[in-house]
């Protein structure tokens, strides 16, 4: 659906490889016109909405169901919101969920068997899931999507689900202009601004008794939704405040990380005494990676009635957190807590990188925030760096004590 070319407005050149498509202002309540757009072309409009003290994504239906005026205060296991002293839509960081829970759903039904007369009568999953269109995804969110895309359809065996869920997806990013206490996307080079894997990118600009959004098409089908909107050529006055809007976010950035020689750290270092300081705090509840938008492990469980009528079959989400996970005839391989939080971040950080060519972390602080007891993973990172043995240990200089 996304292609490097977005169409060009009457009396402006296209864009071509390289170059950014035009951008556009329009006014906030063009962005309700946009939901009613995507909703009319058979979308359901899965935005972020205020639920249970939290800013969790779910389908709106106009911009009334946006978070407007509220704002995320997250640290280490510990978020709230907070009145913002204007009307901003996206004034906020990440929540809870991610765009993982409707492109990968935690539960998916494989198949379902009925008892016939003549024995079992075997259906498929649903053919035709829904046509999602997304509304708010950050940076690092795509990034995230990206990762995801590479685990389920850049290999030998796609899974036909989430291809099926993926190509019809419509995606309207948001240029961040806010950062969590948490957020690290600056280090891992993820973010804050999008740069690729979107129809429709918005920056918010609000201030000054003003309200609008600078878009800008990233693919064919979001041309063609932008032009169907009330716009405006952006000013130069527009782009420098998006500019702005976007190097604050950068600017505040409430965690960082030094990813140079982080993946030789890691994997020379399976012995580090750090490694029980985690096992320590750690609950090993598996918060980390539901949250996280990159995890990707499921189990397979099979269910039957008492009466032997019907029998089904699920894919679900599972955690390399649980003690079943690495069960095999014998044992589980990773009993300890240590060594379940050693592989899941090892994994993440490192050995990802073997796996699919990236790491598997975007930086969206996640699970800092809905960790219990508050584990930061920047921060044994940071731990670890500091008394590594082996490659990617930090090189003494004679400025160092």
């Amino acid at each position: 659906m996304r292609s490097d070319e977005a169409q060009a407005e009457p009396g402006e050149a296209a864009a071509g490889a390289g170059q950014r498509a035009p951008r556009r202002l329009i006014a906030r309540d063009q962005l309700g016109a946009l939901i009613q757009t995507l909703a009319g072309s058979g979308y359901a409009v899965i935005g972020p909405t205020v639920r249970d003290g939290a800013i969790v994504y779910d389908e709106v239906r106009g911009v009334a169901d946006l978070p407007a005026g509220w704002t995320d205060r997250q640290e280490a296991g510990r978020y709230r919101l907070e009145r913002r002293e204007d009307g901003a839509l996206f004034g906020y960081a990440v929540g809870p969920h991610s765009w993982k829970r409707f492109l990968h759903p935690p539960a998916e039904l494989l198949w379902r068997a009925r008892r016939t007369e003549d024995g079992f009568a075997v259906e498929a999953a649903p053919p035709s899931p829904p046509r999602f269109a997304f509304l708010g995804v950050r940076a690092c969110e795509l990034h995230a999507i990206a990762i995801q895309d590479r685990v389920f359809l850049g290999g030998t065996y796609r899974d036909t689900g989430y291809a099926a869920r993926r190509e019809g997806a419509f995606v309207v990013a948001v240029n961040c202009g806010t950062a969590g206490g948490t957020c690290f996307c600056a280090s891992m080079g993820t973010g804050p601004g999008v740069s690729a894997g979107f129809d429709l990118a918005l920056t918010e600009l609000v201030g000054d008794g003003g309200h609008a959004f600078l878009v800008e098409a990233g693919s064919e089908a979001g041309a063609t939704v932008l032009a169907g909107l009330a716009s405006q050529p952006a000013t130069q006055a527009a782009l420098a405040a998006a500019e702005a809007v976007v190097e604050g976010a950068r600017a505040g950035m409430g965690r960082r990380m030094e990813t140079a020689g982080l993946k030789e750290l890691l994997q020379s270092n399976p012995e580090h005494p750090r490694w029980d300081d985690i096992a320590a705090r750690c609950l090993a509840c598996a918060n980390c990676t539901m949250v996280c938008p990159t995890c990707f492990c499921t189990t397979v469980s099979d269910r039957t009635d008492l009466a032997g009528g019907e029998a089904t079959r699920e894919k679900r989400w599972d955690s390399c957190f649980t003690a079943d996970f690495s069960f095999i005839h014998g044992g589980a391989v990773r009993a300890s807590r240590r060594s379940r939080y050693r592989q899941w971040m090892t994994h993440k950080l490192a050995h990802w990188i073997d796996q699919f060519g990236t790491s598997g972390c975007v930086g969206c602080g996640r699970c800092i925030t809905w960790c219990p007891v508050g584990i930061d993973i920047t921060e044994e990172a940071a731990a670890i760096r500091a008394q590594a043995t082996g490659p990617g240990k930090p090189e003494v200089t004679h400025g160092d004590a």
